[in-house]
């Protein structure tokens, strides 16, 4: 019977989330929740060197931003608790232990001073030092020591560590479910450390493999920076006996720097004015890096283009749902070169997202911007406001640069425009504009384009001229949303104003 499928993300606490490891649990998840399975988070932090206080709390908060739901992991408990490394320590040695008892590992006692002596020994000779079976039975290892001087170094509480014996010669064959068969010869991979003695914690390898194992994970999801490894973990499988139940693994490919090759990193984002980072980052020494969700982003855009990063529905269709998204994905359609990240494309669906928004909910998010500039206004109007200018937005946050004029009369006008179109008999064709609009009662859009239209066309003005004019007047420049909207958004009242206060300010140029 075919197992539950199972999956992780597990990320370590030593900075803030890569827009890139976002894209990890997002496959994760989307993986897992087609597959009706479990999307488990676990911590890797047993590299305490590099821990970074307030990192663990941003892993949560972004992908609780992002909208994917965790089964089990630190704040959710489960079965296999705990979920951080770090609190699961006295379960390594244990293991690391049964793998030196079966001959696949080896206590290595060499001291710094001393891999660093060697190290210089093989560069004077024009060599590159690799730790492996041609160097470990000539160094401080129980390979090499007798038994009574290894328990006598272990005794006496020498520093050590636990190296995994890479076979010498084999040809370890792999499947990836991205890449297909894999396969490396041993000779050129070296050992590993798995365990340390010095803080009592394991490596990446020995910890991730354990833990996947007593965590019932059935499917290893991670980046393509991980390959290189896979051969050593297939091989830990099989040292410990768990060959038929190791999980399937699938390489996921980097994302690259826009227009070039390597890994988008933080100083791409900077450089090129986009976050890399799902949200803000403030670093322990005070550096401050931008965040998708405080530029703006929805989080339904976040990860919508993240999920067109490295994966093709197949389709022509971009804007996808998470449950869209769930019921599409694959990873046989995860390609396997690296995605060039496109912050353009970024911009673009957002915008999609804003468009479809409802005037209501976009609304909501306007009125704590207008309550910043000083305006207070009822949720009906800051709706309508929202439906005037939300065609012509990227962010939220463009609004009131967008729609500030529906509120605020203006008190400048824009000089390009003034010289462009208030002059000749333009001005006095406003003049007569405001006394037909002084005359009409129904200020909605439907009722005053029509009115207006026919009467420009009756006088045989130039249409784009005084339109643009009496735009120049309300606004104090000459683009916007469309202007009968304005009219009616301000009212009667206030669109006779500003046509006064324009003709005063601007007066009235004598016939050319």
């Amino acid at each position: 019977m075919a197992r539950k499928v199972r999956v992780r993300f597990a990320p370590s606490p030593t900075g803030p989330l890569h827009m890139g490891g976002v894209r990890t649990a997002l496959y994760n998840y989307l993986f897992a929740r087609q597959q009706g399975g479990d999307f488990i988070l676990r911590i890797e932090d047993t590299d305490s060197q590099r821990f970074v206080p307030g990192a663990e709390a941003y892993i949560l908060e972004a992908l609780k931003w992002c909208g994917i739901t965790i089964d089990e992991g630190i704040e959710q408990g489960g079965p296999h608790a705990p979920y951080r490394q770090s609190e699961r320590r006295e379960i390594y040695l244990k293991y690391a232990l049964q793998l030196v008892e079966s001959g696949d590992a080896y206590y290595a006692f060499d001291t710094p001073e001393e891999l660093a002596a060697i190290r210089s020994e093989f560069e004077s000779r024009g060599e590159t030092f690799a730790y492996n079976y041609t160097v470990r039975t000539r160094l401080a290892t129980s390979l090499a020591l007798s038994p009574e001087e290894v328990k006598t170094r272990l005794d006496r509480g020498d520093q050590w560590v636990i190296r995994f014996k890479m076979p010498e010669n084999e040809e370890v064959r792999m499947h990836d479910l991205i890449r297909d068969e894999v396969v490396v010869n041993t000779s050129t991979l070296d050992d590993k450390v798995l365990y340390k003695s010095a803080d009592a914690l394991p490596t990446y390898h020995l910890a991730n493999i354990v833990d996947d194992h007593l965590m019932e994970i059935t499917h290893v999801i991670r980046g393509e920076e991980w390959l290189p490894s896979l051969p050593l973990h297939y091989l830990l499988y099989r040292a410990f006996g768990w060959s038929d139940t190791q999980p399937e693994f699938a390489h996921l490919p980097l994302l690259l720097k826009p227009g070039g090759g390597g890994k988008l990193s933080k100083r791409d984002g900077d450089k090129m004015g986009f976050p890399v980072f799902p949200l803000k980052w403030t670093s322990p020494t005070g550096e401050v890096s931008r965040g998708y969700r405080e530029d703006g982003y929805f989080p339904e855009a976040f990860v919508n283009l993240l999920a067109l990063l490295g994966w093709n529905p197949g389709t022509e269709q971009e804007i996808f749902s998470m449950d869209e998204l769930i019921a599409a994905f694959s990873l046989e359609r995860v390609s396997k070169s690296g995605a060039h990240f496109n912050p353009e494309k970024a911009r673009w669906f957002n915008a999609q997202y804003l468009k479809a928004r409802s005037d209501e909910e976009l609304g909501a998010l306007f009125l704590p911007i207008l309550r910043e500039h000083g305006l207070e206004t009822t949720p009906e109007k800051a709706a309508q406001a929202a439906g005037l200018i939300k065609d012509r937005a990227t962010f939220v946050n463009e609004f009131w640069d967008l729609s500030h004029f529906l509120f605020v009369a203006p008190t400048e006008y824009a000089p390009k425009a003034v010289s462009k179109f208030w002059k000749g008999d333009i001005p006095s064709h406003i003049v007569e504009l405001r006394a037909l609009l002084a005359e009409v009662n129904d200020f909605s859009q439907a009722h005053t384009e029509p009115l207006v239209h026919d009467w420009i066309l009756s006088r045989e003005y130039p249409m784009g001229k005084v339109m643009n004019s009496f735009r120049l007047a309300l606004v104090g420049e000459s683009s916007g949303p469309n202007l009968y909207s304005i009219c009616e958004f301000i009212g009667k009242e206030e669109t006779l104003r500003r046509l006064d206060r324009a003709i005063e300010t601007l007066g009235i140029p004598a016939s050319e």
